[in-house]
């Protein structure tokens, strides 16, 4: 079993940037495909990014070149790093770890992007 815990969200300015981290617990991160989810107010969870055990990326056309997402096998930790931010990207994003059949949620980090 698998534990997130996201950490980073907060306010920022359009244009902005910030970097969103997930720790993960439990000795066996490595052989987890990781994802970054987001879900506005309204709106339905929708995919943002995501990294495979050899850390291949791929992005939701409404964030690629603006977001990265990284992972650090030894740290447990998965990033996204959100830059060039704008308001529509307002959300609460949320870390998740699957592996076969089994998927793992954390808890969501809030990014408002607003003046």
């Amino acid at each position: 079993q698998v534990q997130l815990v996201e950490s980073g969200g907060g306010l920022v300015q359009p244009g902005g940037s910030l970097r969103l981290s997930c720790a993960a617990s439990g000795s066996t991160f490595k052989i987890y495909n990781m994802n970054w989810y987001r879900q506005a107010p309204g709106n339905q969870r929708e995919l943002v990014a995501r990294i495979t055990t050899d850390s291949s990326t791929s992005y939701a056309d409404s964030v690629k070149g603006r977001f990265t997402i990284s992972r650090d096998n030894a740290k447990k930790t998965v990033y996204l790093q959100l830059n060039s931010l704008k308001p529509e990207d307002t959300a609460v994003y949320y870390c998740n770890a699957v592996y076969s059949i089994l998927s793992y949620w954390g808890q969501g980090t809030q990014v408002t992007v607003s003046t």
